[in-house]
Order: C-alpha cells, then sequence, then structure tokens
C-alpha cells in the first residue's frame, strides 16, 4: 500500500503567522514558481526526474512547487519542519527508509520549505514522474547535471 502525506500525522501543526522573511519568499515563490523540488537533481530522462536533499542541522530548503506525481525516501531520518501554502507550519520526525506518495490532479499543486531541526544531516531522495495530469515545469539553467567527460 502507498502511503500519502495524508496518512502521517503532524507532530506539531501551527497556524500562527509566519515570520516576515518566510512569508515574503513565499511571495517570491508565488510570482516565480520554482519547480526545483531538491537541491541537487541527480538524473533525468523522458519519464522521470531524480532528486536529492541534504540538510546539515538547521539548513533549510526554501520554497519549491510540486505540481507532479512524486514520491520521496528518508535516506537518514530525521526531524523537520514545513511551511505549507495553506498557511500551515508543520513539523514532522522521518525514519530511515520511509516513503510517501503524492498524486495531483489537473492545476493541483503542493508548495512549501523544509528545514532539518535535527542534529544530523537529514537527506531525502524524491523521483518525480514527468507522465502527470499537469506538465513539468521548465527547470532553470544550471540544474540540470552536465554529462560526463
Amino acid at each position: 500500500m502507498a502511503l500519502t502525506m495524508l496518512d502521517k500525522s503532524a507532530e506539531k501543526k501551527d497556524t500562527s503567522k509566519w515570520a516576515s522573511d518566510i512569508a515574503a519568499e513565499f511571495e517570491r515563490e508565488a510570482k516565480n514558481p520554482n519547480p526545483c523540488v531538491g537541491s541537487t537533481l541527480l538524473s533525468e530522462n523522458e519519464r522521470t526526474r531524480v532528486w536529492m536533499i541534504r540538510l546539515a542541522p538547521g539548513e533549510r530548503i526554501g520554497f519549491h512547487r510540486h505540481v507532479l506525481d512524486y514520491f520521496w525516501t528518508s535516506v537518514t531520518g530525521g526531524r523537520g519542519r514545513q511551511h505549507v501554502h495553506d498557511g500551515t507550519t508543520v513539523e514532522y520526525s522521518y525514519v530511515p527508509g520511509e516513503t510517501r506518495h503524492e498524486t495531483y490532479g489537473k492545476d493541483e499543486f503542493k508548495v512549501h520549505d523544509l528545514q532539518n531541526l535535527g542534529d544530523r544531516e537529514m537527506i531525502f531522495m524524491t523521483v518525480e514522474f514527468k507522465d502527470s495530469a499537469n506538465k513539468p515545469m521548465t527547470l532553470p539553467e544550471g540544474v540540470r547535471p552536465q554529462a560526463a567527460a
């Protein structure tokens, strides 16, 4: 059975107003959607994009937009905080190997960030499926890995 984030309860959920720098970054993303759902694009072909997120303790990956069906796997486990486009701030703990699948209908999306709240590096792998209800967003120049020489 494929679990989704709807199957995962937040350990902490807050609807308080975000700090001004977080709110401003969220507004910038809304005007210029960020398709980079990881910190490094490891691989891409006609069907998939494979991303990695590596966050040192306290480090944060900024707001990014999910429009494609995808799954993520927590490689190391850890504890993280997300600011989500519905205005909530949520905190979750992850265990190594935990995997969640997400699906989006036409014109549906999710925007969020992720901060490592733990005391060790947190690593996630994310695989996006290009054959989804929404078209893949164009990646910025320089994101794609260079071919090996």
